[in-house]
C-alpha cells in the first residue's frame, strides 16, 4: 500500500510541477490551460515510466545553494573561456581527461554529466567503466579537481545511491 501511495503522490507532485511550468511559460488563457493539462498529464505519465517514484532522492534544501554555485561558476567559466579564445597570449591547450566519477551508471551519473556539459570549457564525450571522458579547452588547468568539486556539489542535491 505504501508503494501505491508513493506513486500517487509522485504523480500529483510531478503533474502539478509540469502544469505550473506550463502556466509560467504559456499563461492562463482557458484554451492554453486545457492544452497544458493534457500536456502535463502526458509528461507526468512519461516521467513515471522513465523514472519510477522512490528510486532517486533529491534533496530540495540543497537546490538553492547548488543553483547559486552553478550560476556563479557559469559566469566565471564563460568569462575565462572568452578570455582564452580572444587573447593571443593565452593559448588554448585542448585535450581529453577522464574523470572517475563516484556515481554508478544510471540517472545520477547522467544528471552529473548533463550538468557538467552546461559549463563552458568542458564537454563529456564518452561514458565507460573508467569514468566520464571530457574534452576540455586547457588540459593544463585543474580540470579534474574542478570536476570533483562539481560532482560533490551535485551529490549534495542528488545522492550517489542510484543503481542502473
Amino acid at each position: 500500500m505504501q508503494r501505491v501511495y508513493g506513486a500517487k503522490r509522485a504523480a500529483l507532485v510531478r503533474g502539478a510541477g509540469y502544469l505550473a511550468l506550463w502556466i509560467v511559460l504559456i499563461g492562463l488563457d482557458p484554451l492554453d490551460l486545457a492544452v497544458g493539462v493534457v500536456a502535463s498529464a502526458a509528461a507526468t505519465w512519461a516521467s513515471l515510466r522513465l523514472l519510477a517514484p522512490g528510486t532517486h532522492a533529491v534533496r530540495l534544501g540543497a537546490l538553492p545553494g547548488f543553483a547559486l554555485r552553478f550560476l556563479r561558476q557559469s559566469v566565471v567559466a564563460g568569462v575565462d573561456v572568452a578570455h582564452r579564445a580572444f587573447s593571443p597570449r593565452m593559448p588554448l591547450r585542448p585535450g581529453f581527461v577522464t574523470h572517475p566519477t563516484g556515481y554508478p551508471r544510471g540517472a545520477g551519473r547522467n544528471a552529473f554529466a548533463s550538468l557538467s556539459s552546461l559549463l563552458p570549457g568542458t564537454v563529456p564525450v564518452r561514458d565507460d567503466a573508467q569514468g566520464l571522458l571530457y574534452h576540455c579547452l586547457d588540459v593544463e588547468q585543474p580540470v579534474l579537481a574542478a570536476l570533483a568539486e562539481d560532482e560533490a556539489a551535485v551529490a549534495r542535491v542528488l545522492p550517489r545511491t542510484d543503481r542502473a
